[in-house]
């Protein structure tokens, strides 16, 4: 693959280009789109257009930019969560009509949660949480959920490279987090995202025992009743993973921690 004077490749540029668009942005003027992706405007604009040629972008009046349908077409067909999200749904729903709050389902990836699903329930209360949106391990039930579900080298490391950027949280202390998640078998974390809000996640667990994802509420402090809420999102996600066990599909899903 050529590579730019710089020592990138074109596969670089290409990430970069399409990355650039922020989360709820749907079109940016080509120059912006450039700068953005940390390329000249002359080689933006030749990426944009063969992109465009594919149907991966889309070039609109004025130079602007947006992500083309194809590219949401291959993405949505032939994603890995399918198979989650579509075993998921069901239990999803039905937690939602229980407990009558906003409900998540996360997978890791890296060091974040990547949100997959996300049910919303008009009136409740704030969830940052957003489909494709990330959330460090850190400030989301979710993600201490997943970590905590991880083999011990995967912990280590992320432990070892762990620097909270607000510096109210120490490796100390976080281990500690995660200990108690596994023992307790859920997450709990209060005020951390929204100062209004408690985010509850517990693990989803595939047929060998790994955590493949996190299935979480987020609700006012007043609701806040784990006795209640813990036991149906552990029911909830026992019905996950027999569904993604019992699935036919040949495109299993696995965690990336398992690719």
């Amino acid at each position: 693959m050529a590579n730019s004077v710089s020592g990138d490749s074109v596969v670089d540029r290409v990430v970069r280009v399409i990355a650039a668009f922020p989360e709820g942005v749907l079109v940016l003027p080509l120059s912006e789109l450039a700068a953005r992706a940390q390329l000249p405007l002359t080689t933006a604009h030749r990426l944009v257009r063969q992109l465009a040629s594919h149907g991966l972008l889309e070039l609109g009046a004025g130079g602007s930019v947006r992500l083309g349908l194809r590219l949401w077409e291959l993405v949505n067909r032939n994603s890995p969560t399918l198979a989650l999200r579509d075993a998921a749904m069901p239990f999803m729903e039905d937690i939602q009509q229980v407990l009558n709050q906003n409900v998540n389902l996360a997978v890791l990836d890296g060091w974040d949660a990547l949100f997959v699903e996300r049910l919303h329930r008009r009136g409740s209360v704030t969830n940052r949480a957003q489909i494709a949106g990330r959330m460090p391990v850190h400030v989301s039930s979710a993600g201490l959920a997943l970590m905590a579900g991880q083999p011990a080298d995967v912990q280590v490391e992320y432990l070892r490279q762990f620097s909270d950027p607000a510096g109210k949280l120490a490796p100390e202390d976080l281990r500690a987090l995660l200990q108690d998640s596994a023992e307790q078998g859920f997450a709990a974390l209060a005020g951390v995202v929204d100062p209004d809000t408690w985010a509850i996640a517990v693990p989803v667990r595939d047929a060998k025992n790994r955590t493949v994802a996190a299935l979480g509420v987020v609700v006012p402090p007043r609701e806040m009743r784990l006795h209640a809420l813990v036991p149906a999102l552990q029911t909830a996600a026992r019905g996950i993973g027999r569904q993604l066990h019992e699935e036919r599909n040949p495109t299993q899903f696995h965690s990336p921690e398992f690719l």
